[in-house]
């Protein structure tokens, strides 16, 4: 490797430098003939200065080709002509003085030569883009915080709880008894002791919980099963018992920051598992009937990372297989791990979704270890700003028959986001979730559940709205139960087609049926039954304010047989001819929809607001109810009092519409909607265009009037996806706030693929007694939907700005190997942003559009309805930004431009960082007035670097911990404290002493600096694992993160330049590896940073070895050097013997 000459003289040990070039030196046209010529002034100036040389300046015998005594070029120090010598013309040639020509051509060379500029000062360019940048990361903040934002709705929940610790799961059970604890939970108060007699639930906390979060869910469950199920015969001869809840302690790891965590807590949840179901085997523990089957599983409740690491349990080597079949999860990241920092969590990501995968494709049954496993996962929102909740969806992961995601604004009752704590508490929440619980348990089976097709359905009844396309309606599958006998003038008959509106209920003082005949097969095709009240509605034999039958003839002639019926409703009072029907009840079909009236705000309702009942809703298809011939609507009240009912048959066609608009289009003139007087009750509208969570929406609702006569009710209107199942409900509608959680950035896609028309839909309730037209207006919020950006893209600060810090350095090393100067940051960012920059990202946009486009032309053909994951790259959307849609096309250059700003923005902080230590340590350096004159007439080296001996051993020393004891993360810190501190000094002897030297040393220092802080992320997350475990006494050293050769490049490096040394231009051809490396480095951070940023480590790492490998080259290295390294007594010492 060819060097330029750095300008240094290497005479003497006490000698100083000089700037990084020889005074008054040509500028080269030749590299390889100016280094000669560099070489050959170093040698003229000896004879020079050998007549007067000082004592610290004799002639020494010259040594092997090692110098390991540094040079003064590393000093980074300024020349101070010896008072003593004789001037000396650097810019002369060997042969004698230059002429007037040559000292002419000499002074145009230096002002040819390119002047660093201050690392302070910032160009126009620079700044504009670094305004903007900061203004769009403002602008993304203030979006997050304050536009879109769900409200909250929890009510808070109250217990009393206690915790069984097991002392007996010790280490003669498993490996981690000494780390992570089993607890067994029981209520105050209504709990038996540590006595165990009903079905076992296993909770998981997440990353950085508490195995006390279990609290409100088991307190509910104790207090559900002690206040009503235990009374309930009906479900105790169905198998339900109480729940009893066991909890691990892992002493708040932190399970999202590393792989091997989640492996430790894998295998130790499989060894509570089989310990959890010996308990019930052991009489002194277990209450449980001896005529019952022994538990052979366990129901698995997991929060956050928790629910990650349950399904870890399933590829580990002791899990006991069938012992875990129902899986329900809280905020859990399935789809992809929340952060990339470390390759093992990637890398266990990839095999558990690839198992799960892999499972469902077997077509055998009996092949499939997971054919009776049921997976639920339960997302918190917009809300969740610990998660993103687009992570938690099992689209990619698992089958409809096996499992779903949904929101928790879906669930009825609750109707809320929910934050990453709070869906732990929730109380609405924690009711549905423990009754879902006890309907899917069933003691009389070995696996204490019922069996899977019956736990999905029980789940979906649960947790899903009832208005999906594939709920199955009770009506049909049911018998008559209800007889109802009618006279004429307790009877309404409404006409064919006519609606039916109850504007208040007993106005005739006695029970009265309203019957709406039901269209015959020829005048039904397409139609729909839908009812809304603000009233519940009866199930059988409850004597309530209305009930809803479906009835047909009831059978009279002697032929047909009399069916058997349960219930009779006698209205007939005392008529002469009475008609009889068959019937049955409607009440299991009933879908709950939030209040909405002028005194609602939300769909929930909070602790100190008074409760809203709920409106009950009835929509059916014609073809459920095609064998029946009346719809019966009996109000039982018999007084006057407020409440109110409407009923109809309508078309599909004019109550489903489908708006086919670009997004482009919508941005630009909005979508209008306008309904007539004469509408449904309810009217769908679906548009396939808007599936992406990148976008906020505004809703408007105009028009609806009712004049003189009173509204029923307000507008209600629900947003909801088909997959994932969220649903969201504005009650009082006038001014909507629409985001969802649809199409995002690097979430796998669907194991099946979407419908082409799939997409968001909006379902619009609205008073149609209202003699008023309606309109409907919808836009893109582009404010608003900057804050969907934050969520999604927030991890990208951890490879994004690696882009402009490699393009940065890359220049600045040109510019170095071209000309000697190395310029400061800003410049070369400056530089940057001209040309390479905008070309990087423009090119990057470009391959963006295209893979777009070529995913574009695989989705249309048979393709669309494959349902096999080889057919699926689960992949594509790991690449740059996330996401294919070309519509978006103009968010690589908007991360890059808010990436310059943060890139500046850590520059001048460094900058005022660097000062102030510097300052800090001119203070306590102070000497007395009469040294401080005397070292400004001659001035120590800039750097005094300990002995190599000293270095080397320093350096044994930390490697030896990192391959033994401490991660190579911790060593990483260490060495970019001592960076910053070289840096403060450098830039405080630049300061104080400038000179180019100097200057350039303190702008290399610095960009190395930045360059290792934008790597510091992603090496935190593992040292405060390792932090975590020694303050639990967990002193066993991680399997992984022991790797020396990931550490001592920097260190070296680091080590290297806390003496002071420069790097070395590069003359050969060798330099287009610097310039790759950064290059490469940039490349890789844009496209695979986001979903692989734990490469960008060692990508640097690589670089900081080139660099180690370049500094090395500024020395000769013979075995006579190297033995001076072990010798007390220092090398110039001893090479210039002693005074006279």
């Amino acid at each position: 490797m060819q060097r330029r000459s750095s300008g240094s003289s290497e005479d003497s040990a006490d000698a100083s430098l000089r700037a990084s070039r020889p005074r008054g030196q040509l500028r080269r046209n030749d590299t390889a003939s100016s280094a000669r010529h560099s070489h050959d002034i170093r040698q003229s100036d000896r004879p020079r200065n050998s007549g007067t040389r000082s004592p610290s300046t004799r002639s020494r015998r010259p040594s092997s080709n090692v110098n390991w005594k540094l040079s003064n070029s590393r000093d980074a120090s300024v020349e101070k002509d010896d008072p003593n010598s004789p001037p000396v013309l650097a810019t002369g040639s060997p042969d004698g003085p230059l002429n007037q020509g040559e000292r002419m051509a000499a002074w145009k060379a230096r002002s040819r030569q390119p002047r660093p500029r201050s690392p302070w000062a910032i160009s126009l360019v620079t700044l504009f883009a670094s305004v903007t940048g900061l203004a769009l990361l403002f602008a993304v903040l203030y979006s997050s915080a304050a536009l879109h934002c769900d409200r909250k709705g929890c009510r808070m929940s109250w217990m009393s709880p206690s915790y069984a610790k097991f002392h007996d799961f010790d280490t003669e059970h498993t490996r981690f008894a000494s780390k992570y604890s089993l607890y067994l939970y029981r209520e105050q108060g209504l709990d038996n002791g540590p006595k165990i007699k009903g079905i076992p639930v296993l909770f998981v906390p997440g990353n950085a919980g508490s195995y006390k979060q279990i609290r409100s869910i088991a307190s509910e469950s104790s207090r559900y099963f002690h206040d009503i199920l235990q009374h309930d015969t009906a479900a105790l001869n169905g198998g339900v018992r109480n729940l009893d809840f066991f909890t691990v302690d892992f002493n708040e790891d932190f399970t999202a920051f590393h792989g091997q965590t989640m492996l430790d807590q894998a295998e130790y949840l499989n060894e509570a598992i089989r310990y959890i179901l010996s308990l019930y085997l052991d009489p002194k523990i277990s209450e449980r009937d001896p005529d019952l089957p022994d538990p052979s599983s366990v129901i698995v409740l997991g929060h956050s990372m928790g629910g990650i690491v349950a399904r870890t349990m399933f590829i580990m080597q002791n899990y006991q297989p069938n012992s875990v079949n129902t899986i329900v999860t809280m905020s859990a990241p399935h789809a992809r791990p929340p952060v990339t920092f470390d390759p093992q969590i990637v890398s266990i990501y990839q095999d558990i979704n690839d198992y799960w995968r892999h499972a469902y494709l077997r077509k055998s049954p009996n092949g499939n270890p997971l054919e009776h496993v049921t997976l639920v996962s339960i997302a918190g929102g917009g809300l969740d700003t610990v998660v993103p909740s687009d992570y938690a969806g099992l689209e990619s992961i698992a089958p409809e028959t096996h499992g779903f995601t949904v929101f928790t604004s879906t669930i009825p009752n609750v109707w809320t986001s929910m934050d990453h704590q709070a869906i732990t508490w929730c109380d609405q929440f924690r009711k549905v979730i423990v009754r879902a619980l006890y309907d899917v348990v069933d003691n009389r089976e070995k696996s204490q559940t019922k069996r899977r097709a019956e736990r999905m359905k029980a789940f979906k009844k649960w947790f899903l709205t009832g208005m999906e396309s594939f709920t199955e309606k009770t009506l049909p599958a049911t018998q008559p139960n209800t007889l109802l006998t009618i006279g004429d003038d307790a009877t309404d008959i409404v006409a064919q087609g006519e609606r039916l509106v109850l504007r208040k209920l007993g106005l005739d003082r006695r029970s009265k049926v309203h019957l709406l005949p039901i269209p015959t097969s020829e005048a039904s095709e397409g139609k729909k039954f839908t009812l809304l009240s603000d009233g519940r509605l009866d199930q059988s034999g409850e004597d309530g304010r209305l009930e809803v039958l479906f009835c047909s003839a009831y059978p009279m002639e002697i032929t047909q047989p009399s069916l058997p019926l349960s219930v009779n409703i006698d209205l007939s009072s005392g008529s002469e001819r009475p008609t009889k029907m068959a019937c049955k009840n409607a009440a299991l079909d009933v879908v709950t929809l939030p209040a909405s009236t002028r005194d609602t705000e939300n769909p929930f309702f909070k602790d100190s607001k008074w409760r809203i009942p709920p409106f009950s809703y009835l929509e059916y298809d014609i073809k459920d109810i095609a064998g029946y011939d009346f719809v019966a609507v009996i109000d039982k009240t018999g007084s006057p009092m407020s409440g109110w009912l409407v009923a109809e048959f309508t078309d599909t066609v004019k109550t489903h519409l489908t708006r086919h608009i670009s997004l482009r289009r919508l941005i630009a003139f909005g979508l209008s909607l306008h309904f007539p007087a004469s509408r449904p009750m309810m009217t769908e509208v679906k548009i396939p265009s808007v599936q992406s969570s990148l976008l906020a929406y505004n809703l408007k609702i105009g028009g609806l009037t009712c004049g003189e006569r009173k509204q029923l009710f307000t507008p209600l209107v629900r947003q909801y996806l088909s997959e994932p199942y969220e649903s969201k409900y504005f009650v009082n509608a006038r001014d909507v706030e629409i985001s969802l959680h649809g199409v995002s950035p690097y979430v796998p896609p669907p194991l099946k693929s979407t419908r082409f028309d799939e997409g968001l839909s909006l379902q619009f309730w609205t008073d149609p007694t209202c003699d008023s037209n309606i309109s409907i207006y919808l836009t893109v919020d582009l404010m608003g939907s900057l804050g969907k950006l934050y969520m999604r893209y927030r991890t990208i600060f951890a490879s994004f700005p690696l882009l402009v810090v490699a393009l940065v350095l890359r220049k600045q090393f040109r510019v170095y190997d071209s000309t000697g100067v190395f310029i400061p940051f800003s410049e070369s960012l400056d530089s940057c942003l001209k040309q390479s920059l905008p070309m990087l990202l423009l090119s990057m946009t470009l391959l963006s559009l295209s893979m777009g486009q070529s995913s574009s032309t695989r989705s249309p053909g048979p393709w669309l309805w494959r349902n096999s994951t080889t057919a699926v790259d689960f992949v594509r959307n790991d690449l740059l930004v996330g996401t294919s849609d070309p519509f978006f096309w103009f968010l690589i250059p908007m991360i890059g431009i808010i990436c310059v700003g943060a890139c500046i923005t850590l520059h001048y902080i460094v900058l005022v960082l660097t000062w102030i230590i510097g300052t800090v340590y001119s203070w306590i350096s102070v000497r007395p007035v009469i040294q401080r004159q005397e070292k400004r007439r001659a001035l120590p080296p800039a750097f005094t670097p300990s002995s190599p001996r000293r270095r080397l051993i320093t350096t044994g020393v930390l490697l030896f911990f990192v391959s033994t004891v401490v991660p190579y993360q911790f060593a990483y810190v260490v060495a970019c404290l001592v960076q910053l501190n070289t840096t403060a000094r450098a830039h405080r002897f630049a300061r104080e002493t400038p000179s180019p030297a100097n200057t350039n040393f303190s702008n290399y220092v610095h960009s190395i600096f930045l360059l290792m802080v934008w790597i510091l992320p992603i090496n935190l997350p593992t040292l405060v694992v390792w932090i975590r475990n020694l303050t639990v006494h967990w002193f066993t050293p991680f399997s992984s993160h022991h790797n020396v050769l990931s550490i001592l490049p920097f260190i070296l490096l680091v080590e290297t330049l806390t003496t002071g040394k420069m790097v070395p231009p590069v003359a050969s051809r060798l330099r287009h590896v610097t310039n790759v490396m950064f290059f490469g480095i940039a490349i890789y951070a844009a496209i695979y940073g986001v979903s692989y940023a734990y490469m960008l480590h060692y990508l640097v790492n690589l670089a900081a070895a080139w660099l180690v490998a370049i500094h090395s080259t500024s020395d000769s290295w013979t075995l006579s050097g190297i033995s001076s390294i072990f010798d007390d007594e220092p090398a110039e010492d001893r090479k210039q013997g002693k005074d006279p």
